[in-house]
């Protein structure tokens, strides 16, 4: 169950926390996005740009620019844009990327409008969207795989649109955009919420349309659906003819589908061990994984740690950061724990981008473990996991702000930092909320929410909610009663209602950093339809 912001948050000022929109749908490499490898005046500066000679490139490009050539301004706006070669400017990113537009290079176009749609004001998200509708005239599938994430993310209205993002991206793959058609398959199945408007119909018969198109992902992403979905919509017979024309066209991540369905749906470990091998010996990471994993519990063979570890430690060789998780947790475990290897495997893991293991590390700066104490390192690990969205460490971090350790004390960070918690069904961020609504902690007292949130608590196994329940209730008068079981039926409903009025979250103080601390930023609001 899923609470509304609206309805939990003590501190509403979302627009101060809104992350900037992920260039999903762009490449990262100057050369990458042009359609076609200019072999024009600029070719010789998109080939250094591409194997990293960036000043060299910006040098060539330049006096191009200055000439008027369309790919040599897109070059220098991308330059700017990614500040290789050059320092970091958006702004000169984006008089370069319109020069480059008005000249015809559309990839500039697209780039300025992603820069565009990232903006806090409202009229250059404008500017954005106009400039990709232009563009979506004549090249309808890059530019409305653009559009249908801006919409869905709320960069374009108040709310996300789900069907401004069925337009744009049923548009783009009407142009044959594969990826679009996959989109729209995610956000039929409902992984983008929406809960009310999810169709499995739709989405199967849109990961079909993209598997006979030839997408090898489309056809694991049906063959696994069809062994592992929901039991009304499986079909093995049909899911394993998908795996085997996937793994044909050599996407071995098949392997992975097909083991977890022999493991968990046929009930089979030994034939789920002899796929995931098959998976470990064509280089699919998550199959050496899970083969590692059968080794180390012996699931489907004998027990075998030593063999279990080495496939881990291959696996973290080739950069897993899975796997460095589960050396960690291995390596930490146990009557005489190995904290110095423990931390180097839960570093890479938490490097890797592994929002378990970033809270993982902090816990670990936490405790002490390490000789003392660093609360600033444990906030700044916290802070990367909770902007990637990870409940157990918004509950952390918003602990940490409550109490000021590590940071300044901030009730409205704690706060918010709770309410994003809380809205994945995290049950001590739920209590957390419960606690401060009924001390005025950051926002004025409001008992019968704080009972609804305690309620709630409790049914998420928090046994203080219960108690605070109690102890609330036996207080309450009879209206009060009323007004808290009203507030327990919105908390779980989908009707909004007005949050408690509180102070702005803070941005935090500025944390030391270091190779192994990353910087400090306020909390981020989550992507829309994902609270």
């Amino acid at each position: 169950m899923r609470l509304k912001p609206a309805l939990i948050a003590l501190f509403v000022s979302w627009s101060s926390l809104m992350p900037m929109l992920a260039a999903t749908s762009l490449p990262v490499d100057p050369s990458a996005g042009v359609t076609k490898t200019p072999e024009g005046p600029a070719k010789e500066a998109m080939e250094a740009f591409k194997d990293g000679r960036h000043a060299k490139a910006v040098e060539l490009a330049k006096p191009l620019a200055e000439q008027g050539n369309s790919d040599a301004l897109y070059l220098m706006g991308f330059a700017y844009e990614s500040g290789k070669g050059v320092e970091a400017s958006r702004e000169k990113a984006l008089e370069f990327y319109k020069k480059a537009a008005a000249a015809g290079q559309k990839d500039a176009t697209y780039r300025m409008s992603f820069i565009l749609l990232a903006s806090e004001e409202e009229k250059e998200r404008t500017q954005g969207r106009e400039a990709l509708e232009a563009a979506a005239k004549d090249d309808p599938a890059v530019a409305g795989r653009i559009l249908g994430e801006a919409w869905l993310k709320g960069r374009l209205s108040k709310d996300p649109d789900y069907d401004k993002a069925v337009f744009w991206w049923g548009s783009a793959a009407d142009a044959g955009d594969q990826p679009s058609l996959l989109l729209l398959a995610r956000l039929y199945e409902g992984q983008f919420g929406f809960a009310d408007k999810k169709d499995l119909t739709k989405a199967m018969n849109t990961y079909r349309k993209a598997a006979g198109l030839g997408d090898a992902g489309a056809m694991v992403a049906l063959g696994s659906r069809l062994l592992n979905g929901p039991e009304a919509q499986r079909n093995e017979k049909e899911g394993r003819e998908w795996l085997k024309k996937a793994t044909d066209a050599k996407e071995y991540s098949a392997y992975l589908a097909l083991g977890d369905f022999e493991e968990n749906v046929k009930k089979d470990p030994k034939a789920a061990l002899e796929t995931y091998r098959k998976g470990d010996d064509a280089g699919q990471v998550d199959c050496t994984l899970r083969t590692a994993q059968a080794y180390l519990e012996g699931k489907g063979t004998e027990k075998d740690e030593d063999r279990g570890i080495k496939l881990l430690e291959k696996s973290a060789t080739a950069g897993s950061a899975a796997a460095h998780l589960r050396l960690a947790v291995l390596r930490l475990a146990g009557e005489k724990p190995d904290y110095t290897v423990g931390y180097g495997h839960l570093l890479s893991a938490a490097n890797g981008g592994l929002v378990e293991g970033q809270n993982e590390l902090a816990l670990l700066y936490l405790s002490g473990k390490l000789g003392v104490a660093d609360l600033a390192a444990a906030a700044a690990w916290l802070t990367r996991a909770a902007q990637g969205g990870y409940a157990p460490a918004q509950n952390n971090l918003g602990t940490m702000y409550e109490r000021g350790a590590g940071v300044q004390q901030s009730y409205p960070n704690a706060g918010q930092l709770y309410s994003l918690a809380a809205n994945q069904g995290n049950g001590p961020a739920t209590l957390a909320l419960a606690r401060m609504h009924a001390q005025g902690l950051g926002t004025k007292e409001d008992l019968p929410k704080a009972w609804a949130l305690a309620t709630l608590a409790g049914e998420r196994e928090q046994e203080e909610g219960v108690k605070l329940a109690k102890e609330l209730d036996a207080k309450f008068t009879a209206e009060q009663k009323a007004e808290a079981q009203k507030a327990l039926k919105e908390i779980k409903s989908d009707k909004p209602a007005e949050a408690p009025a509180g102070d702005k979250p803070k941005a935090p103080a500025k944390q030391p950093t270091s190779a192994t601390t990353p910087p400090v930023t306020a909390p981020a609001k989550p992507a829309a339809g994902k609270p």
